[in-house]
C-alpha cells in the first residue's frame, strides 16, 4: 500500500469517528496508527476496532475507545501523564502530541517485548524525546516520577489503585476502565486537594492488568 493509501485511510477513520476536541482530532490525524501495530496486522490498521500485539490478550484499543480515554482525559500541552499499559505505543504517542514540547509522558508496559518495540516505533516516529518508555509492573505506578497531572489506565482494573491517587497531582485525572474481566466502565476521577470526584462514562472491555515485580528493564 502506497504512503497516499495509508494517509486517505487514515483520514477516512477519523472522518468517521465521534471526536469532540479539536486537539484529539489533530494528534489522530498526526500519528499513522499503522506504525504501532504488528506488520502481520496492517490490514488492520485503520479500522475501528481492536488489533491483537502478539502476546496473548494484548491488543491496541479500537480508535473509538482511545478517543474516549483521551478527552476523558482533558491533557493539556505541558501536562506530565503516565500511561499503564503502553502496548506498542499507540496512546503514548498521541500523548506526545497533546502534551507538546514542554510536557512528558511516562509509559508503562509489562510486556518486555512490547516495550522495546514501542521504545523502536516511538523513535521512528519522532516522539522519543517526550516519551519514555519502562518496562515494568504498572499496578504502582512510578513513583519516582511523580506527581502527574494525569494518569490514563489502558487496561482493566477493579479498583483506581490508590498508589495511583498517591501520584496524582492536585487539579488531576485518573482515567481508566473500572469493573470485572467481562466489562468496565470507563471511569474519571478528578482531584481537588482532598476531595475526589468520579464521572462514569461508556461500558468498555479492556484487557486485564497483569502485575509482576516491579523492575525495570
Amino acid at each position: 500500500m502506497t504512503a497516499n493509501e495509508r494517509e486517505a485511510e487514515a483520514t477516512a477513520l477519523v472522518g468517521a469517528l465521534s471526536i469532540h476536541d479539536a486537539r484529539v482530532r489533530a494528534a489522530m490525524l498526526a500519528v499513522p496508527r499503522h506504525r504501532f501495530v504488528p506488520d502481520e496486522a496492517q490490514v488492520e490498521a485503520y479500522e475501528d476496532a481492536p488489533v491483537s500485539l502478539g502476546p496473548p490478550g494484548a491488543t491496541v484499543s479500537a480508535p473509538h475507545m482511545v478517543v474516549l480515554q483521551l478527552e476523558a482525559a482533558e491533557v493539556s500541552a505541558g501536562d506530565r501523564v503516565l500511561e499503564i499499559g503502553a502496548g506498542m505505543g499507540y496512546l503514548a504517542a498521541l500523548l506526545a502530541e497533546l502534551v507538546g514540547p514542554r510536557g512528558h509522558v511516562d509509559a508503562i508496559e509489562l510486556d518486555a517485548s512490547l516495550a522495546s518495540s514501542a521504545r523502536r516505533r516511538l523513535a521512528d516516529g519522532g516522539s522519543s524525546g517526550r516519551v519514555t518508555v519502562h518496562a515494568m509492573d504498572g499496578s504502582e505506578g512510578l513513583p519516582g516520577a511523580a506527581p502527574f497531572d494525569r494518569i490514563i489506565v489502558s487496561c482493566q482494573t477493579s479498583e483506581i489503585v490508590p498508589a495511583w491517587k498517591d501520584q496524582l497531582s492536585d487539579g488531576g485525572r485518573i482515567v481508566a476502565p473500572v469493573g470485572d474481566s467481562f466489562e468496565q466502565i470507563l471511569t474519571t476521577m478528578v482531584r481537588s486537594g482532598a476531595r475526589w470526584t468520579s464521572r462514569n462514562g461508556p461500558g468498555c472491555r479492556f484487557v486485564a492488568l497483569r502485575h509482576r515485580l516491579p523492575r525495570d528493564i
